[in-house]
């Protein structure tokens, strides 16, 4: 029995490598490392980063529009919480593990707090390419775990009063006002009021399109992660268990969460992936705002050149065959 699980595992992680997006993504960080200029031109890459987005909030809508309001309730409640348990965990594990101060603490807390559009992305693809079904309420879900994270790992950093509470609300106001916030939010009213006729008129760029453009995101963002690798070394052991061993705990306490609230096997990992990413869009915004002091390359460097590898290639599916084992269990 085991050994069936571990092979189904393993087949699950090969696939996963061998993906089209995840290939992509290795030669992306190859021709950085070989100094080549292989990087999609600024609005090719702002744009396909928009169509995701939206693409991701419109599917979620019209799941939306068929789902009963009264499942979303308990889901929705779960995230918040975990959004704000994940940044007070990954503050204090960064005190035990690194010699960063408070600010910097929350800094990454802030990041790992919040949620990464590409991994949540790269989970949907795997588990539609091995047919694992998943609630139309993900969206919502990426959605309303980006702004919690984001806003105690500010508080966390800079407490409550004077000129730093003005700051850390301004960068609220920035994760509220970002791109990814709106397109996501607006895909998943447009979505919704459309419904699934609505949808079929667009669905030849939103999805059919969808794993092309994600090659493309994922090939830029590999020569960008490349650029990174060089800074990896100077980043001390400290820092790095923290950015691939916390994930891996976080992820698996939103597994077992999901399952245990009667999620199924396809959301438990998608709860599972959010609570194991980390942000490198909306959390820089925002901290860059908030707390201008705050060493951005550090938290760079770990969200993107460690934590976001490690979960596209090994992480998504451990965390999906953790699922799959607790079905039967939990």
């Amino acid at each position: 029995m085991i050994l069936e699980e571990l092979q189904t595992a393993l087949s699950i992680a090969t696939k996963n490598l061998l993906s089209i997006p995840v290939l992509a993504f290795a030669l992306g960080v190859l021709a950085s490392r070989l100094r080549s200029n292989l990087r999609l031109p600024e609005p090719v890459y702002q744009a396909a980063s928009m169509i995701l987005l939206l693409a991701i909030g419109l599917k979620g809508g019209v799941a939306l529009r068929q789902a009963d309001a009264g499942e979303l309730v308990v889901p929705i409640l779960v995230t918040v919480g975990l959004g704000i348990i994940i940044p007070l965990g990954a503050f204090f594990a960064l005190k035990l593990l690194t010699p960063l101060g408070r600010m910097d603490r929350g800094s990454m807390a802030a990041h790992y707090g919040s949620t990464s559009l590409v991994t949540f992305t790269a989970a949907l693809v795997l588990l539609e390419s091995v047919a694992v079904k998943t609630e139309g309420y993900v969206a919502t879900l990426l959605t309303v775990m980006e702004i919690p994270g984001i806003v105690v790992g500010l508080l966390l950093a800079t407490g409550r009063s004077g000129e730093k509470s003005a700051s850390w609300r301004h960068g609220l106001v920035e994760v509220l006002t970002s791109k990814s916030v709106l397109l996501l939010v607006g895909g998943l009213a447009l979505g919704a009021a459309a419904g699934p006729e609505g949808y079929t008129r667009v669905e030849p760029l939103f999805g059919g399109l969808f794993q092309g453009i994600l090659t493309l995101f994922l090939l830029h963002l590999g020569a960008i992660v490349g650029t990174h690798l060089a800074q990896v070394k100077s980043a001390g052991w400290g820092l790095l268990i923290f950015a691939i061993g916390f994930p891996i705990v976080a992820g698996v306490l939103g597994v077992v969460v999901g399952t245990s609230i009667g999620m199924n096997v396809g959301s438990s990992t998608i709860l599972g992936v959010l609570c194991g990413s980390a942000s490198y869009i909306a959390a820089p915004a925002a901290v860059r705002i908030a707390l201008p002091e705050a060493n951005e390359t550090i938290a760079l460097t770990s969200s993107l050149a460690i934590t976001f590898p490690f979960n596209l290639t090994l992480g998504i599916p451990l965390l999906l065959a953790l699922a799959q084992r607790l079905a039967g269990i939990l």
